[in-house]
């Protein structure tokens, strides 16, 4: 008997599959990999199983990979298995050459995404040839419910209407390839040029990613702070009293973007309002009206993602991670890795049996508080088909984030803060807007305005669920009476800075990919990227860790920043005009593109062509020009060349004497702008070629990646007749080893006795080091970082690691591995002979007494 071979993308997708088609086609038996009764087989992938590549024989023939073999545009892709998912792959192949298996239906997602996944399965399951010759139906679904599932098998599409939709799966897959590949390589080649191997990779989301960290630090580094006043006022009304700020009520926005209506640029005329208005009473208007804030929509992964990094800090990865554990194990969250913040429309009754397993109180500890708000919001018949919240039109592949119907067992405490938080934004989803009354009181003084606003609860609504019925503290406003007049108490003038726009950090970033399409200007690349930006839901986290795994950015705390490489990427883009790879236009205009090709108004082949070019343009770019040749908005330097008195000019990787008339090759003399993958900042280049030497300079890098203190200094070299750089880690290093000169500390105070030998702890260089540990004969080895993890150890707290064997808790350190801070004692080890951390016992409020068996172990300070 024929039987039909059904493919889901995920396992939980094909066992709803088998619940829903059970009353149907009849009861299914389990097998290892898949189910089956008389007339269908189920299966599932587990995502992508197989993936492109260049054909085999393409690059035999070619050879090993250089500029000469560039670009690399094969004439067709092979497919290879993905070697996490070989078995699962295998498995799939067998029962797709089933003989007995006659038709096949597509049930992977409803998306580009799961009809590629499909596609290639088929493809490899044939030989990698043309597809399988079995009939193939596709399954459309937005919606999981049974019957939504059973409505879809009634409804299956035909192959001849999803080739569109395939053509343009394929097309953006071998695109990305394409101009991943030909990019890399070309961008790698031409910074190898002049020997070893400096990986350089670009790519059409993380290069576009990486320039709008780039662009945000450029701007940070040209940020010129501007002093600016404001001015607040205390007034005293007979119910209490009030604070107001100085505004211009004639203030207009314009091209200042530092320009607020309650900044005052000069001193002058800041004090001059002070004095007009000070003990001067005030009469007062305002005004005050209602406003309602309606609950954020529900969750998709990038939201549950930025505002997992604001409350807790997890990376995008981790929250990921966690939402995947709690849809995968714990299978009390639907499918995290979604775009859509909405319902589908037939999803009010599974809406409501959730609410009733929140309000049964299986929940554990702390998520049991829902269960009332859960019972209220049943009562008061919240649940209902509002179009904010079920919206067939919102959903895409798939559907928001919410608690499934599995009362959650066993969660870590990382699990159940985020589903804790899926909770709390599902039910207040559907509570009423939260109701507030908005005041905004203007104190007149003279001819002089104040503004005053508060914002009062009147009725927490959704604010009830997050335990917010309590008015806020600031949101108290004293009542004035109709013509009553305010003494005017105190006037203040603050000095202010402007300050530069924030770095960005992960959730900050995600935001900026998501709405990546906004930055584009042209209406119909615009409208092609909307709802769509950088990435996919699925892969920004991804594309984060891999420009931190390659170096282009650094995890601050929580900040990311773009490093040298980072910046020298985007020069070397710029310069070789193919800054298209850095804007998010390039995807935009993909996306319009593969829409067309969807319906059946562009052909892949034209597509794919213009990918093809491009690719070349890349590579043919790169080969146009020297490393030391790149076009770039550079610097000439004020400081002349230490070598010829020339005139130094910078270049896309270094500071180069260019003669006496800037335009010759000059002498030779030149230094790197990158030394130890720190950046040189124009002021201490300018600083380094003055005094031959700056420094201690903190923020170099090891070749592993850790980060070192060192002074630069330049030396005259007599082989090359010229002057190059150096680090100089300080006379304590060549001292330690026991080749300096005899040290005299005589004119230094000791900071206290050395724990190893008891002799006298200076500073010394970069270090605090025994009087024994550095001259002519050392015979001690103690010493401990001025600097360590970003933290400066002031001399107070050496003495107290000498005096008690610790210090007070210092709060500055920065974790080398995840970049974040964190607090730590300093501690003398004596067993391992060594200064290490030792941790702040988990709760505690203040330093512990006495240490406790966690408090004791030590990590080694490097």
């Amino acid at each position: 008997m024929s039987k039909t071979l059904i493919i889901a993308e995920k396992p939980s997708v094909a066992q709803d599959i088998v619940r829903a088609l059970t009353p149907v086609t009849g009861k299914f038996e389990k097998h290892a990999e898949h189910f089956e009764n008389e007339t269908h087989v189920v299966t599932s992938a587990v995502g992508h199983l197989v993936e492109i590549k260049a054909p085999e024989e393409y690059d035999v023939k070619r050879g090993k990979w250089s500029f000469a073999h560039l670009p690399v545009v094969p004439p067709h892709f092979d497919l290879a298995p993905i070697d996490k998912a070989k078995t699962r792959l295998n498995a799939v192949v067998k029962l797709v050459k089933r003989k007995d298996v006659t038709a096949l239906v597509n049930a992977c997602d409803a998306g580009r995404e799961g009809e590629l996944i499909f596609r290639l399965i088929v493809q490899y399951a044939d030989g990698g040839k043309a597809p399988l010759n079995k009939p193939v139906r596709r399954l459309w679904l937005q919606s999981m419910t049974p019957q939504a599932i059973r409505d879809g098998f009634e409804q299956l599409r035909s192959d001849q209407q999803m080739l569109g939709l395939a053509d343009a799966a394929r097309s953006r897959s071998e695109a990305d390839w394409l101009v991943g590949i030909n990019g890399t390589r070309a961008m790698t080649a031409f910074n190898s040029r002049d020997g070893g191997f400096f990986l350089t990779t670009v790519g059409r989301v993380q290069t576009p990613t990486l320039s709008i960290v780039v662009e945000r630090e450029e701007k940070i580094r040209k940020h010129v702070a501007r002093d600016y006043w404001e001015i607040k006022a205390g007034f005293e009304a007979a119910a209490g009293g009030y604070e107001g700020k100085w505004f211009d009520p004639k203030f207009k926005k314009n091209d200042d973007p530092d320009a607020r209506a309650d900044r005052l640029w000069t001193e002058a005329e800041a004090n001059a309002i002070r004095h007009a208005v000070l003990g001067k009473p005030g009469t007062v208007s305002e005004e005050s009206k209602p406003s309602n804030q309606s609950s954020p929509l529900l969750y998709d992964l990038t939201t549950l993602q930025r505002e997992a990094n604001g409350r807790f800090g997890f990376s995008a990865k981790t929250t990921l991670s966690i939402a995947q554990a709690l849809y995968e194990k714990h299978k009390v969250l639907t499918y995290p890795r979604t775009d859509s913040r909405a319902l589908p429309e037939d999803y009010v009754g599974v809406v409501k049996q959730t609410f009733e397993m929140i309000a049964s109180e299986d929940l554990p500890g702390p998520l049991r508080e829902l269960a009332p708000h859960a019972k209220k919001g049943l009562k008061d018949g919240y649940v209902k088909p509002i179009k904010r919240v079920f919206d067939n039109t919102k959903v895409s592949d798939h559907f928001a984030i919410i608690p499934t119907l599995q009362p959650p067992k066993s969660l870590t405490e990382a699990e159940a803060k985020l589903y804790d938080m899926v909770v709390k934004r599902f039910l207040a989803v559907f509570y009423p807007p939260a109701e507030f009354m908005v005041t905004t009181r203007i104190t007149q003084v003279a001819e002089h305005q104040f503004q005053t606003n508060g914002k009062v609860l009147v009725n927490p609504g959704w604010l009830a669920v997050y335990g917010k019925e309590a008015q806020d503290e600031d949101a108290n406003l004293v009542p004035v009476q109709p013509n009553e007049q305010v003494a005017n108490e105190h006037v203040s003038v603050n000095a202010l800075k402007t300050k530069p726009p924030a770095r960005y950090n992960e959730g900050t970033l995600l935001s900026a990919m998501e709405g990546a399409g906004k930055l584009i200007d042209d209406d119909e690349l615009r409208a092609a990227m909307h709802e769509k930006g950088l990435g996919t839901p699925a892969t920004r986290a991804a594309i984060i860790e891999g420009l931190i795994l390659e170096k282009y950015m650094l995890r601050e705390g929580r900040d990311l920043i773009a490093t040298a490489k980072a910046f020298q990427l985007m020069t070397l883009l710029r310069g070789l005009d193919v800054e298209d790879l850095t804007k998010p236009e390039l995807t935009g205009n993909w996306e319009y593109q593969l829409a067309e090709m969807e319906h059946g108004r562009l052909a892949r082949e034209t597509f794919m062509k213009e990918i093809a070019k491009m690719a070349e343009r890349i590579v043919r770019k790169a080969k146009e020009y020297d490393r030391d040749t790149i076009p770039g908005d550079y610097a000439t330097l004020s400081t002349r060349c230490p070598q010829c008195s020339g005139i130094v000019k910078e270049n896309y990787r270094r500071f180069t004497c260019t003669g006496a008339d800037g335009a010759s090759e000059g002498c030779g003399f030149s230094i790197t702008k990158i030394p130890g993958a720190r950046s040189f900042e124009l002021h201490e280049v300018e600083t380094f070629l003055r005094d031959k030497k700056i420094g201690p300079l903190e923020g170099f890098r090891s070749k592993a990646g850790w980060p070192f203190t060192a002074e630069l200094k330049l030396v005259y070299d007599e082989e090359i007749s010229n002057w190059k750089l150096e680090f100089d880690f300080g006379e304590d290093q060549k001292n330690a080893e026991g080749d300096g000169e005899p040290v005299d500390f005589s004119g230094q105070p000791s900071l206290g006795a050395c724990p190893k030998c008891k002799g006298h702890v200076h500073e010394y260089g970069t270090n605090y080091v025994c009087e024994h540990a550095v001259g002519a004969h050392v015979t001690c080895d103690f010493k401990t970082g001025k600097v360590i993890l970003t933290q400066p150890i002031p001399h107070e707290q050496v003495t107290k690691l000498l005096a008690s064997g610790r210090t007070d808790l210092l709060d500055g350190f920065v974790s080398n591995r995840t970049r974040r801070k964190f607090k730590a004692f300093l501690v003398w080890d004596a067993k391992e002979g060594k200064v290490g951390f030792e941790f702040e016992p988990r709760g505690a409020k203040a330093p512990a007494a006495k240490k406790t068996a966690a408090a004791k172990k030590a990590v080694e300070v490097k």
